[in-house]
């Protein structure tokens, strides 16, 4: 072999290497940085008197609500103070994508005050995962990704938009630990119809609604509202927004849907984005 040859291999060699450990550095980093978003969701968690679920709280609800509650729920059932969920499914970020991208992810709540954490691992190529991380800490929206944990493409925070759609997200995502969702001082609900209700979150001087929906056995097979915003080309926009959960099984003694996906409800059109599974769920009880 030519000594040019050599040289070659043993420079491709070192940039294999240098990359790797880059990577590897980078992706440490994203973790402290995760783990930080996580510690500061956790340690806002107030350290109240255990609290049980109670039947008769229901009866000033409307009927849909009141029946999902009874149905999902156990009296005595204790209240969710965080709960720590993975997922898989698939993701489509752009609607020019024709193919679904695999992710896997790790999403973490807190139901009083409101907060999530969801950092997933989405596979873009065979050799290219993009790392994503929404949060709604403390009030505030955030949504970082990087190509191999190294390259930011996004990194979006304190804006008015950004916290009303991560706090909408939230309320939606509460059907995973249901208890989040009792009425309360930041939860208001009101009837639309015998399948319908309004779903009203307070936090932090940020508030949003949403529509669920409920079948004939009390279960919520979704939620929708006509504006939630979404970015396009770097500024927000309002647009229908919708979600649907399907396969409920009981978890700690509540029933949860373990699949569901969502879209934006374009003009003439539809772009789902988002459908996955629940693979595993934690939760830390007020007992």
């Amino acid at each position: 072999m030519a000594a040019w040859a050599k040289l070659t291999l043993v420079g491709l060699g070192l940039v294999v290497v240098g990359l790797g450990l880059a990577i590897g550095f980078g992706s440490a980093r994203w973790n402290g940085r995760t783990s930080q978003f996580v510690e500061k969701l956790i340690q806002a968690l107030p350290r109240k008197e255990p609290k049980t679920v109670t039947f008769k709280d229901f009866e000033q609800l409307p009927a849909p609500v009141a029946k999902y509650f009874r149905w999902a729920l156990k009296e005595g059932q204790p209240l969710i103070r965080s709960a720590r969920i993975i997922q898989v499914g698939e993701f489509r970020a752009r609607e020019a994508d024709e193919g679904w991208s695999p992710f896997e992810a790790k999403q973490y709540f807190s139901a009083q005050p409101p907060g999530f954490v969801w950092d997933a691992g989405i596979r873009m190529a065979p050799l290219i995962k993009v790392r994503v991380r929404d949060a709604y800490v403390a009030g505030q929206g955030s949504m970082q990704a990087k190509i191999l944990s190294l390259v930011t493409v996004v990194d979006e925070r304190e804006k008015a938009e950004l916290n009303a759609g991560a706090l909408q997200r939230y309320l939606a995502e509460a059907v995973w630990f249901p208890t989040a969702l009792l009425p309360s001082e930041e939860v208001k609900w009101r009837a639309i119809d015998n399948s319908r209700a309004l779903a009203t979150l307070t936090d932090s001087g940020t508030t949003v609604s949403l529509e669920f929906h409920f079948n004939d056995v009390g279960e919520i097979k979704g939620v929708f509202t006509p504006g939630r915003y979404r970015e396009v080309n770097g500024k927000y926009e309002s647009a229908p927004w919708a979600g649907h959960f399907r396969n409920y099984k009981e978890r700690d003694g509540m029933r949860i849907p373990v699949e569901g996906d969502v879209e934006w409800q374009l003009p003439g059109r539809s772009f789902p984005y988002w459908k996955g599974r629940i693979v595993e769920v934690e939760y830390d009880f007020a007992r």
